[in-house]
């Protein structure tokens, strides 16, 4: 971890944020004849970090995408504070969003992108110097996004989400092309942030890993909610949230069969 990197996170530890309370309560959704959530629910509560998993084409993003405002629910409801992402008068003042690495135009730096956003949300130029220096981009802010490895991308979608100072963040995927070193320095930044009392809501394949930072843990297998509770309780007699994980996708395969 450079001293960049840890000036941020030292910052982050300092400052005392509101974290939303994230909800779901029966979402469903449908495209065409086929259900892709039949019932999600699901709550992350500020001052966690709530890890959200399940196999793939579970229905994971699409509920993400619901929570966000980018896709509709034909059942059920997703609220931040109790109001639809849509109804809020400035969301990514509350809530940062990390999932589509495809964001910046790859003809723009790094900086000339973080000020672009700046700008659409109203937030100073001095805000961009900030996040460029907690996320360890500040000496490639000069840099075209085209020149970026996907770790380095990974940096600037969280850059971009945290630009609003927001006291909630929803990440999807967010160790996807990071090196060792850039995995513990985002534990470290959401360990930090939900400290502070921030909310943070984390969906990953990689429960090695998730297993090192979240309290809480929401299971969903076939477009359902199947477990909802703390990472303790979930692990129970088990070596390990992965040894869980496979043990209660298992034993739910067995009663489909």
């Amino acid at each position: 971890m450079s001293a960049a990197e840890a000036v941020g996170i030292a910052a982050k530890e300092s400052e005392v944020l509101s974290g939303p309370t994230l909800r779901t309560e029966g979402l469903a959704k449908s495209f065409g004849s086929m259900p892709a959530l039949t019932r999600v629910d699901l709550i992350a509560r500020p001052g966690r970090v709530t890890g959200f998993i399940g196999p793939n084409g579970a229905g994971k993003s699409t509920t993400l995408r619901i929570l966000t405002g980018l896709a509709r629910a034909d059942q059920g409801t997703a609220t931040i504070d109790e109001v639809p992402y849509a109804a809020l008068s400035c969301p990514l003042r509350v809530l940062g969003v990390v999932g589509d690495l495809a964001g910046a135009h790859p003809g723009m730096t790094a900086r000339g992108h973080l000020q672009t956003q700046a700008a659409l949300i109203g937030v100073s130029g001095n805000r961009v110097e900030q996040v460029l220096e907690e996320t360890g981009l500040l000496s490639v802010a000069r840099r075209r996004v085209r020149r970026f490895s996907t770790g380095m991308r990974q940096r600037l979608a969280l850059a971009t989400a945290l630009l609003g100072q927001p006291a909630g963040l929803i990440l999807d995927e967010p160790t996807n092309g990071l090196d060792p070193s850039g995995i513990v320095w985002l534990r470290r930044l959401l360990r930090a942030f939900a400290d502070a009392g921030g909310t943070v809501l984390v969906s990953s394949h990689v429960l090695t890993e998730l297993q090192q930072v979240i309290d809480d843990l929401v299971l969903i297998e076939g477009g359902r909610t199947l477990w909802a509770g703390s990472l303790s309780d979930f692990i129970g007699d088990h070596a390990s949230l992965e040894e869980a994980y496979l043990s209660m996708i298992e034993e739910e395969m067995a009663c489909d069969s």
